[in-house]
């Protein structure tokens, strides 16, 4: 009974939308769209302040175990208008969801499965990029990755050494730290530190500073000297914590403009905000002027791996006027990134590495808004019964075999067909949702988009398995 009861309590949780029917509120067409006069400003008004709320309160339950300041009320309400606008045109429930995800899955192994002409052949090597520098670079990439993995510390090393990690680690932790590195922020036992020189391979002396502080928009990082490159290194983690996640979230965009470089630029609003903090702590408080003071002949470099990644390539254009021979390479950073002129502007300095289907290499809102879409209209196109659509699903993606022949689209086949949509008509169809409309017309691949366009940065160097297993 206590099971059921917590179950219960979890599925309301999930389930229920306090705010009802207003998120779906829509105006219908014979209604006069004057949206000027006062009383429809102030319904639509208090409509987004009240699901802007109720996305606050969720994420502030979420992240009730950290310690809340002001930059964390102000992210909160960020991201909360972000899930508002986001959701604010479908009704769907967790296993919704679930089954659009799984039909789109098995819909696009049979597109893939299908033998079909490419779309566009390149018939020869971009001349930017020559085999000779794509060896470079892979080479530079694959030493550089080091020092991108080491800046997550102790857990990337467990979960690369899953037997001994723990035993080598043990040996370090009774050592002293050591007195001419800067360290700031919690290392219990040194756990951190010691794993970032078993990864790296670097000794006590090659560390500049190493800074494990961690707060929303301030992520860690460290400086070394790679003697083997003859570089100064820049190595900035990734996403590990909950305030890691609430700067991806902040996905907003905002300008940056660089003085005798570019007029305006969009970038993502949380991980410009953790450059700004890296980029502070190395010109305010002189850490690159003591690097190069000790090494004036090395080169810069700026490494990173996800959001780390992310906020090195915004953190290269930052510093690229200071230092004219910066290189910068990214390890997957997120799609959602930069816009089109930063990311070409980008390109004479940055390399980012993507490989396979990576997801965040691919995550932007534009690219979300449109799974939305194709799950909405996915899911309304199916008449199959949810509990069976969710089993076989799970088998598919368990045991793999051949995808499921579900019924996913009209296929020329009247609205009339669908006698029992797995979505109700009352909900997409007759109140026409934003959603519905844009894919069933096609029309949104020319309205204007509803996010703005941001691109990765630099040239991109993809790596894809020549025979992947289902496995």
């Amino acid at each position: 009974s206590w099971i059921i009861i917590v179950f219960t309590i979890i599925g309301v949780l999930i389930v229920f939308d306090p705010l009802g029917g207003k998120k779906t509120f829509y105006l219908p067409e014979g209604v006069s769209r004057n949206l000027e006069s006062s009383q429809s400003g102030q319904l639509l008004y208090n409509v987004k302040s009240s699901a802007t709320r109720v996305w606050e309160k969720r994420i502030r339950l979420l992240c009730c175990c950290i310690v809340q300041d002001d930059d964390h009320r102000v992210a909160f309400t960020s991201i909360a208008e972000l899930f508002r606008t986001y959701f604010s045109d479908t009704d769907l429930v967790p296993s919704d969801i679930a089954a659009g995800l799984i039909l789109l899955h098995q819909e696009q192994d049979k597109r893939e499965n299908c033998p079909k002409e490419p779309e566009e052949v390149l018939c020869h090597s971009p001349s930017s990029l020559t085999t000779d520098d794509l060896d470079v670079e892979l080479e530079n990439a694959a030493h550089y990755m080091l020092f991108a993995a080491a800046a997550y510390g102790w857990p990337y090393y467990v979960y690369t050494n899953p037997y001994t990690a723990l035993c080598k680690l043990n040996g370090d932790c009774c050592r002293n730290r050591p007195t001419d590195s800067d360290i700031t922020g919690s290392d219990r036992h040194n756990f951190h530190f010691g794993s970032i020189l078993k990864i790296t391979g670097l000794q006590y002396r090659d560390f500049i500073h190493i800074s494990f502080h961690n707060k929303i928009y301030e992520i860690p990082f460290f400086v070394a000297l790679d003697h083997k490159k003859e570089a100064i290194v820049v190595a900035v983690r990734g996403t590990l914590s909950f305030e890691d996640i609430l700067t991806d979230l902040s996905a907003d965009c905002e300008d940056l403009t660089l003085e005798e470089v570019l007029e305006n630029g969009f970038v993502h609003k949380g991980i410009t905000q953790a450059a700004n903090y890296i980029y502070r702590k190395l010109i305010n408080d002189g850490i690159l002027n003591q690097a190069f003071t000790i090494a004036p002949e090395y080169k810069l470099v700026i490494v990173g791996h996800s959001l780390g990644g992310g906020t090195a390539s915004i953190l290269a254009i930052m510093l690229r006027n200071s230092f004219p021979t910066l290189r910068c390479y990214a390890f997957s950073p997120p799609g959602g990134l930069l816009s089109k002129s930063l990311a070409d502007y980008s390109k004479h300095f940055i390399i980012s590495v993507i490989v396979g289907k990576d997801l965040v290499a691919r995550l932007s809102m534009p690219n979300m808004e449109d799974l939305k879409r194709r799950i909405v209209r996915i899911v309304a196109n199916c008449n199959r019964p949810k509990y069976q659509i969710l089993l076989r699903g799970c088998w598919y993606e368990v045991f793999g075999g051949d995808p499921d022949d579900f019924p996913t689209e009209l296929d020329g086949r009247s609205q009339d067909a669908l006698t029992q949509p797995l979505l109700a008509e009352e909900s997409l169809m007759v109140h026409r949702s934003p959603s519905y409309n844009a894919l069933e017309e096609e029309s949104h691949l020319n309205s204007p988009p509803q996010y703005p366009h941001l691109y990765l940065p630099g040239k991109i160097i993809h790596i894809v398995e020549e025979c992947s297993s289902r496995r």
